[in-house]
């Protein structure tokens, strides 16, 4: 073996080696699959890019509905004060 195919060699098993430690396989249905093929952004995008960037918003909405939630329990009791007293209730029956 030469020198240039030693080298390639040296770094087709390094690669791997990264490749091989780093990468796992799941099982999905094929429904999914063909969900996923339907979601790229682009012809290339990898399932991998596809799925980090769907975490990646899930995660940003999911923060901004626990924003939501916090921001409607902490007014919740300014809210029965405006709207839980006696004269809008006989106002209503007006």
């Amino acid at each position: 073996m030469d020198e240039t195919n030693y080298k390639y060699q040296e770094l087709y098993n390094n690669y791997s080696e990264y490749i091989m430690s780093n990468t796992t396989t799941i099982q999905v249905d094929k429904s999914v699959v063909d969900s996923l093929k339907k979601a790229k952004e682009y012809p290339r995008q990898t399932y991998n890019e596809l799925i980090n960037h769907m975490i990646t918003i899930f995660i940003e909405i999911k923060k901004r509905n626990q924003y939501g939630e916090f921001l409607h329990k902490i007014q919740q009791p300014k809210m029965k004060e405006l709207w839980g007293n006696e004269q809008d209730e006989t106002w209503e029956d007006a």
